[in-house]
């Protein structure tokens, strides 16, 4: 059942606002940042929200600065309407949707870089693309202000990023990693999920099971330079075209070559047809 939708705030000085006046009434506020294109996994983390704040706040926003050259940035999916009936069905609050130049004002030019945690993986296939990520979520934070901020494990290396940024410029958030949410054949949600035509959606899930696979054998002993090897090219095989798999410590992102680098996390990114996929899960 459907609640009231969310309040649509525009402005960064509005924005903070509310958010002051909820601070002042003692009010502890969840906040979930987004590009919209809202699916179940976004959902969830607002439901978790929900039960963590007295307040609740959602922003929407496409940050361009988190797109290189050649990437999908007027492709990206907006549905804003859509977006508020699902954040609505949750009871969220506020809506903080502000445009480029609110966020991005002429002669704009301090960006925020986590420089080791960013290494490789999307940082090493997607140049830029961390310091974007860590530029805007800073300043929403400023923005929003809130004590609990909720992030999707999908994009393992960006929470990892958001949370050494968290640390190391003492924001005062606490920042809170929620389970990947997957269609019942495993692929994980995404927005980008609705680029696949029909026979890349069905070849998808594959990206998943080896993963699970390929996880199960190392945590069973097998040598991970064999098994990572091995799973790249049964991706491949698939129809895939592989940007990285690679084991990582899970609180570092440090390489991992053996158990004891551990705890470790498996992640991948792969491209089928034009999209590209993300996916990770623990050993």
């Amino acid at each position: 059942m459907s609640g009231r939708e969310p309040a649509v705030i525009r402005s960064p000085a509005e924005m903070a606002a509310w958010s002051d006046a909820a601070r002042a009434r003692g009010e502890r506020i969840a906040f979930v940042p987004t590009m919209g294109a809202l699916h179940e996994g976004h959902v969830s983390l607002l439901r978790e929200g929900r039960r963590r704040g007295d307040k609740l706040a959602l922003s929407i926003f496409v940050n361009p600065t988190q797109f290189g050259p050649k990437e999908d940035l007027s492709r990206y999916p907006r549905d804003l309407p859509g977006d508020l009936a699902k954040a609505a069905s949750v009871d969220t609050d506020v809506a903080y949707c502000p445009e480029p130049g609110d966020v991005y004002p002429p002669g704009f030019q301090t960006y925020v870089q986590v420089r080791e945690v960013e290494l490789g993986l999307d940082g090493g296939s997607r140049p830029g693309h961390f310091v974007g990520v860590a530029t805007v979520v800073c300043k929403l934070f400023n923005v929003v202000r809130p004590h609990v901020a909720l992030f999707g494990e999908k994009d393992f290396q960006q929470l990892a990023v958001v949370r050494r940024m968290v640390a190391d410029l003492e924001l005062g958030v606490e920042i809170l990693g929620m389970p990947i949410v997957r269609e019942p054949d495993g692929l994980a949600m995404s927005s980008r999920n609705a680029y696949l035509d029909a026979n890349e959606r069905a070849i998808a899930p594959t990206l998943h099971r080896v993963l699970r696979d390929c996880a199960a054998r190392i945590a069973a002993g097998d040598a991970i330079a064999r098994v990572v090897a091995e799973g790249w090219n049964e991706i491949e095989a698939a129809g895939f075209a592989v940007d990285y798999l690679e084991a990582r410590n899970a609180q570092t992102l440090a390489r991992a070559e053996t158990l004891a680098d551990g705890p470790l996390r498996l992640l991948v990114a792969a491209r089928l047809g034009k999209t590209r996929l993300i996916d990770n899960v623990a050993v």
